[in-house]
């Protein structure tokens, strides 16, 4: 009972205090508990795959948002996760359950090497460096077609377990999992780190920071869920070619953190629930399956025209607004601070007239 009151009580006191956590545990809730009432093969099939590429999406926005390293080639990991947990599946006989974390396992020290090749670049030169790995990856993989299986890629693999509802669930969970975990991760010390790095890596490491410690560690963490995600498609599809480190894949997952908004780890999970079930749903018809890339690209233009830091983030500034003493996020219709008191309509009415008056 002690735990159920302690339970209610920071569900209360911290989720169910502002609309977006509220919208957040509403929508989790709801994932878990779709199959109870809608269990369509198909609807399960679009949604597993969201969930498995929301994992790739939160796993680039830990790295690209909180500190700055742009990654154009986040695919090596994914793709690193699928060619490990594959091969060791068909060839070994290891069972999937296994092999998912040898997948993110070596997916981690793939991204710890690109990290410390990649330590003294900035900006564009990092990024178009992270945009040769995959391409040397497919390189090695179409040399060695008698191990890799080449342009057909591994097939035949085992799948982790069987029945699109069991599927969706593994996917739904693991998702939940992972976002949450990187949520926390971000939201915690370590997190703050990366933002300062990202925001002044001179500063940082000029305050003691060891920068390019904690660089190299967010690789191997962004790399570890990446290629986990990657491992997870493998045996759901039951094949890993070529396409799980395909350049198209690495800009796809740009697209989606910056759709969402960086530095978030929601924003990018949100772009995924968004964009890819009305990209699948728009090629269900037979008008708009040769269009429907282009509908895509006119969505994402229209957002990054009109809401430049993201979708969520202009969602969230609309339903919340933050306190001028403590910075905490309160409802937009609460008068006064939840947490230090001070008023927060004087404050916004202050402002709105003032910049009346300029």
């Amino acid at each position: 009972m002690y735990l159920l009151r302690r339970a209610w009580t920071e569900m209360t006191n911290e989720v169910l205090v502002l609309p977006s956590r509220t919208l957040v545990l509403v929508w989790a809730v709801g994932l878990l508990l779709l199959p109870l009432v809608y269990s369509d093969a198909y609807v399960l099939r679009i949604l597993t795959m969201t969930c498995i590429f929301a994992i790739f999406a939160a796993s680039w926005d830990l790295l690209a948002g909180y500190t700055g390293q742009v990654n154009f080639g986040h695919a090596l990991f994914f793709g690193a996760g699928a060619y490990t947990s594959a091969l060791l599946s068909l060839k070994l006989g290891v069972s999937p359950w296994l092999t998912i974390w040898a997948g993110a396992a070596v997916a981690a020290l793939f991204g710890y090497l690109s990290g410390y090749l990649c330590l003294r670049l900035r900006g564009s030169y990092l990024s178009l460096a992270t945009l040769a790995f995959p391409l040397i990856g497919l390189g090695l993989l179409f040399a060695f077609p008698d191990f890799s299986g080449g342009e057909l890629g591994v097939s035949g693999l085992q799948r982790m377990i069987l029945g699109p509802t069991a599927n969706y669930y593994v996917a739904c969970v693991s998702m939940l999992v992972i976002v949450f975990g990187l949520w926390a991760i971000a939201d915690s010390r370590f997190g703050i780190v990366l933002h300062a790095i990202r925001d002044d890596e001179v500063a940082a490491r000029a305050s003691g920071i060891n920068t390019p410690r904690y660089k190299l560690a967010v690789f191997a963490l962004s790399a570890a869920a990446a290629g986990y995600a990657g491992a997870l498609l493998a045996h759901y599809l039951r094949v890993a070619g070529p396409s799980t480190l395909e350049v198209a894949l690495s800009f796809q997952v740009v697209i989606w953190g910056i759709f969402g908004g960086v530095a978030t780890i929601y924003g990018p999970v949100a772009a995924v629930f968004i964009l890819y079930p009305l990209t699948e749903w728009l090629g269900s018809f037979r008008h708009f399956g040769e269009l429907r890339l282009l509908i895509f690209a006119v969505i994402v233009l229209l957002v990054l025209l009109f809401m430049p830091r993201g979708l969520t983030p202009w969602v969230r500034d609309k339903i919340e607004a933050q306190c001028p003493r403590c910075k905490q996020r309160n409802f937009i219709f609460r008068k006064t601070c939840r947490l230090c008191g001070a008023p927060l309509q004087a404050q916004v009415t202050r402002a709105e007239r003032l910049v009346g008056h300029q």
